[in-house]
């Protein structure tokens, strides 16, 4: 397992990343995942930016669990956690209902993808979960852990944060965790100022996580990319993998990699 040394931050701890990180039967299963052959090879090319065994034992995965995952998009975290979970756990994907909504063609990728490999994603639960008319998750304190990987600058867009927080912490049993990663604005700008960039202030989600009755125990660095000057004529969107400028400085930005990125860890008191 890795550790990270740990930091302090306002009056948040920031925890080491073996601190409820997975134990020696999570770590052994992730790795296995990874290496599994049902992976688009263009997805395990992306293990360098995105660092998936990392990011999961910082949040505690363990195969045991209930784990939500929100907006899964064309199911590159689910590659990993579905076969993780298979036979001890289980994994609901919250996902965008793939008819009336702006991510319908990747919805239907991501069900086609569910469809093909019924050995690996056989007993993934899809739930449809499309803020503010979709945003029940399941029963009331009946998951141990919510996922969610570059979604909340997109909740935010259309206002939903604040809901989407609340419906993770009702399914959430006491204890559970709230995982989360996403696009890390420059310290000191706020919401208002980055609000088309795509990039979100750290201090923004873990006041609105707060809100919902979250707490923060710790972050890590795991998916800092320091060569992210966040400057970009089209934002986020500039970067890898999405390159909206095409091939325009396109060796620029792949030299630059994926987005820096801030990975919090909460927990429902």
């Amino acid at each position: 397992m890795r550790y990270l040394k740990p930091l302090l931050l306002g009056c948040a701890l920031l925890l080491p990343a073996a601190v409820g990180a997975a134990d020696d039967g999570a770590d052994a299963a992730i790795s296995q995942a990874l290496k599994g052959a049902w992976r688009a090879p263009a997805n395990a090319a992306r293990d360098q930016y995105r660092h998936p065994r990392e990011t999961l034992e910082f949040f505690g995965l363990r195969p045991d669990m209930t784990v939500v995952q929100l907006w899964p998009g064309a199911g590159w975290y689910t590659e990993i956690l579905a076969p993780v979970l298979k036979d001890h756990g289980k994994l609901i994907d919250a996902a965008l209902p793939p008819k009336g909504y702006g991510e319908s063609s990747t919805s239907q990728r991501y069900l086609s993808k569910l469809k093909a490999d019924p050995a690996v994603y056989g007993k993934v639960q899809v739930v449809d979960f499309a803020p503010p008319a979709q945003l029940d998750l399941g029963p009331e304190g009946s998951v141990d852990m919510v996922l969610t990987f570059r979604n909340a600058h997109n909740w935010e867009s259309d206002h939903q944060l604040p809901a989407v927080f609340q419906a993770s912490f009702k399914v959430l049993r006491h204890g559970g965790v709230l995982g989360l990663t996403d696009h890390r604005a420059v310290p000191g700008k706020t919401v208002e100022q980055v609000f088309d960039s795509g990039y979100m202030p750290t201090d923004y989600i873990i006041k609105v996580a707060e809100q919902a009755g979250f707490k923060l125990v710790a972050q890590s660095e795991i998916n800092a990319n320091p060569k992210d000057t966040k400057d970009y004529p089209h934002g986020v969107w500039t970067l890898p993998p999405t390159y909206t400028l095409g091939d325009k400085d396109r060796a620029k930005y792949a030299a630059i990699g994926e987005s820096d990125r801030m990975t919090l860890k909460f927990v429902k008191p």
